[in-house]
């Protein structure tokens, strides 16, 4: 297997239905939980007993951690679950909804507690410079915090989850929050009693700008935006590797769950067999989703031009028709009935045609003027670009 091109993920491991990778995200959500649960208890009530506005303002951020690990794992239960009738691409976007929606949580929380600090220092009301203990638990919710941004962040990094991952910097956003907590509260013991309400302040901002970096990127998913460049050009590469490919166009990629799909036309010979072009178009699609990791499914186009550039040639007659076209021109030519198979090339915006006759059909045993006979009976029609006529032994 190829390496990605740089920063291209790789997603040996990504799949939704792995079972390791379903059983690690659950634990690591479970754990989430219960530490999110306690911290929660004790930053809120030892917040309000020690007149500590910061604290208070870190316990319902981390309230709003529970919440989060709540909607994991029901993004587990559900992401897990494979494709059905009303989900024939599987279910990996709910962990994009989810992210989304952890961000949309994050944000929210940032701007409510940023306002009550702000109203706070507007307030005449006198500070009350908080307890020490206060100090002692923002201490702890540091050292809870970022261990369980490592832990998560080890998992994310090993199954390649983006839902991991925000959930992991949803932990390092709460112990650099709580990091300024404590700087606010210390300072506040020292003296400066408004410390406090501005490190509430700048938890907000802080946990507002999380917020934004982690669903922006699920929200980029959700409509459909592509791969980047450098990852588009790493794909052109492989795909024009695959021998019969002429040329691509129109590739085109999404995201989904954090993988990529894929849809491209490759331009082939424009006298394959349907066979060797359905060959050509599973080549190419086993390359791609074999050497570059990030991608879980392909679609390919086969095109014997590049209709982007070439006349449309959807407007021309089908097999039934020509077949009908053909059988006019051809009555008053009686060894026209033998013919054995026809085969249309609908290229630039006309039709080529070729037809196959057993030798034996010719009664002098010279094919020149039934050759002859055939073109000049299709001359007349403009959507006939040539007919190539080809005879052969019939077995007796």
């Amino acid at each position: 297997m190829t390496a990605s091109p740089p920063n291209m993920p790789a997603n040996t491991l990504f799949d939704t239905t792995d079972p390791a990778r379903h059983a690690a995200s659950k634990r690591v959500a479970y754990i989430n939980l219960t530490v999110n649960f306690i911290l929660t208890i004790g930053q809120i009530l030892i917040g309000l007993v020690g007149n500590s506005q910061a604290l208070v303002a870190d316990g319902f951020h981390t309230l709003s951690d529970l919440i989060t690990d709540l909607m994991v794992l029901f993004a587990l239960k559900h992401s897990v679950k494979a494709a059905d009738a009303d989900h024939p691409y599987g279910h990996a976007r709910i962990e994009t909804a989810v992210t989304v929606v952890l961000g949309i949580v994050m944000l929210v929380v940032g701007l409510g507690i940023g306002a009550r600090g702000v109203l706070r220092l507007a307030s005449d009301a006198p500070f009350v410079a908080p307890a020490a203990m206060t100090l002692w638990v923002a201490a702890t919710t540091i050292l809870a915090k970022e261990g369980l941004y490592q832990y998560t962040m080890r998992t994310a990094r090993r199954f390649d989850s983006e839902l991991l991952r925000a959930s992991a910097w949803h932990h390092r956003s709460d112990a650099i929050s709580s990091i300024i907590v404590f700087i606010g509260i210390a300072g506040s013991l020292l003296g400066i009693h408004y410390m406090d309400a501005l490190a509430a302040i700048g938890v907000a901002v802080f946990v507002a700008k999380i917020g934004i970096t982690l669903g922006w990127p699920a929200i980029s998913e959700l409509i459909d935006t592509g791969l980047e460049p450098e990852h588009l050009k790493h794909l052109e590469s492989v795909i024009l590797k695959v021998d019969g490919v002429k040329a691509l166009h129109l590739l085109r990629t999404r995201r989904a769950g954090g993988r990529a799909l894929v849809d491209v036309h490759i331009i082939v010979d424009d006298h394959l067999s349907v066979s060797e072009g359905h060959y050509i178009s599973e080549a190419v699609r086993t390359k791609l989703i074999s050497e570059i990791d990030v991608v879980s499914d392909v679609m390919v186009h086969i095109d014997p031009e590049d209709d982007l550039v070439h006349a449309p040639s959807d407007a021309l007659p089908s097999r039934t028709v020509v077949r009908q076209r053909l059988e006019t021109y051809f009555k008053e030519i009686p060894e026209a009935r033998y013919i054995d198979r026809m085969t249309l090339h609908y290229i630039d915006g006309r039709i080529h045609i070729e037809v196959l006759i057993p030798f034996n059909a010719v009664a002098d045993g010279n094919p020149g003027p039934l050759t002859r006979k055939l073109h000049e009976a299709v001359q007349k029609d403009h959507e006939i670009a040539d007919l190539s006529v080809h005879f052969y032994c019939a077995p007796k």
